[in-house]
C-alpha cells in the first residue's frame, strides 16, 4: 500500500474520542463575560448547522440568522464565520444576510460583514489537477463532488464503503504528481484536496490582526479535523477553543451537537444582557 495513504487519517480515526479532554462546557456568563473584548469565530457545518447527507441539502434552523446578527452588534463587528466552504456559497446559505468570514480553509476572507471587498490568498486549484480528482467520483455511485474553487471535495456520506478506494486513488494521483502544492483534508465523510499553504489557523492569525478582531479574545468552536489547527492556536491567542460532536484534544470543553451551540449562542446574548442590568 502506499505510504502516502498510510499517514492518511480515516474516519474512524478522526471520530476516536480524547477520554482525557473535558466533557462540558462552562455556563455562557461566565464563559464570555464581556462580548465587548471578544472574537466569536464559528465553523459552519456540524458546528452551527447540522450536517446533511449532500452539502446542498445543509438548512439554517428559524433564529440562528438573528442570533448571530445580534452577537455582531454586540461585539461591535468582531465575529466570523470560519469554513471551508467559499464564501460565495457561505453567502448562498445565509442570504440575504452577509457575516465576516474566513472562506476556503483561510483561502479567502471579508472583515466586515457587507463589504464587497474579499482578501484572496491562494489561487484556484489546477484545471488538469481538479479534472484528475474529479474522476474519482466515479469510482461509487453516492460519491458527490464539490468544486469550492480553492479546493475540492469528495463526499462519501451516501457511498461510506468507498473510503479507502477515494483515499487510494488520491494517494495514487499525489504520488504521480509530487510536486503539485497540494495538501489532503480528510473530514466527516469528506476528503478534500486543497492547496497548501494555507489552512483555517492561518486564516485566523490574520482575521486577529485586523480591526475589530485584534486585541479581542478569540472564542472558537468547531466540529471537524479541519478546524483542529484553529484549536492548535487559541493558547497562542489567549483564546478559547470548544469541540462540537466529540472531545477533541486541546479544547476547553465541547458541545454533543450543533443544536447545543445554537443554545449557547442565543444564552451568551441573555446573559450579558441580564450582567448589565443594575
Amino acid at each position: 500500500m502506499n505510504e502516502d495513504l498510510l499517514e492518511m487519517p480515516l474516519e474512524e480515526d478522526i471520530v476516536r474520542e480524547d477520554e482525557a479532554a473535558p466533557e462540558t462546557v462552562p455556563v455562557p456568563r461566565s464563559l464570555v463575560p464581556h462580548l465587548s473584548e471578544t472574537a466569536v469565530l464559528l465553523d459552519i457545518d456540524g458546528t452551527l448547522l447540522d450536517l446533511m447527507p449532500t452539502p446542498r441539502e445543509v438548512w439554517v434552523p428559524p433564529g440562528l440568522v438573528k442570533t448571530l446578527n445580534r452577537l455582531l452588534v454586540r461585539t461591535n463587528g468582531a465575529l466570523a464565520l470560519v469554513s471551508g466552504r467559499s464564501l460565495n456559497d457561505i453567502d448562498l446559505i445565509f442570504a440575504p444576510d452577509q457575516f465576516p468570514a474566513v472562506g476556503g480553509h483561510g483561502a479567502e476572507m471579508r472583515i466586515e460583514a457587507d463589504s464587497e471587498s474579499v482578501d484572496a490568498h491562494a489561487p484556484p486549484l489546477d484545471k488538469e489537477l481538479k479534472r484528475r480528482l474529479a474522476a474519482i467520483a466515479k469510482l461509487s455511485p453516492g460519491i458527490l463532488l464539490e468544486d469550492k474553487g480553492y479546493s475540492l471535495a469528495l463526499h462519501y456520506r451516501l457511498a461510506p464503503h468507498a473510503e479507502k478506494a477515494i483515499y487510494a486513488a488520491v494517494s495514487l494521483i499525489r504520488a504521480d504528481l509530487p510536486n503539485a502544492p497540494i495538501e489532503v483534508l480528510p473530514g466527516k465523510c469528506v476528503c478534500e484536496i486543497k492547496h497548501s499553504g494555507f489552512t483555517k489557523a492561518s486564516g485566523v492569525r490574520e482575521l486577529m490582526t485586523r480591526e475589530p478582531f485584534k486585541g479581542r479574545r478569540p472564542f472558537f468552536i468547531g466540529d471537524d479535523v479541519t478546524d483542529e489547527t484553529v484549536f492548535a492556536i487559541m493558547p497562542d491567542l489567549d483564546g478559547l477553543a470548544f469541540s462540537v460532536g466529540r472531545r477533541a484534544k486541546g479544547v476547553a470543553g465541547h458541545f454533543d451537537a450543533p443544536s447545543d451551540v445554537r443554545e449557547f449562542l442565543a444564552h451568551l446574548l441573555d446573559d450579558e444582557r441580564d450582567a448589565a442590568l443594575p
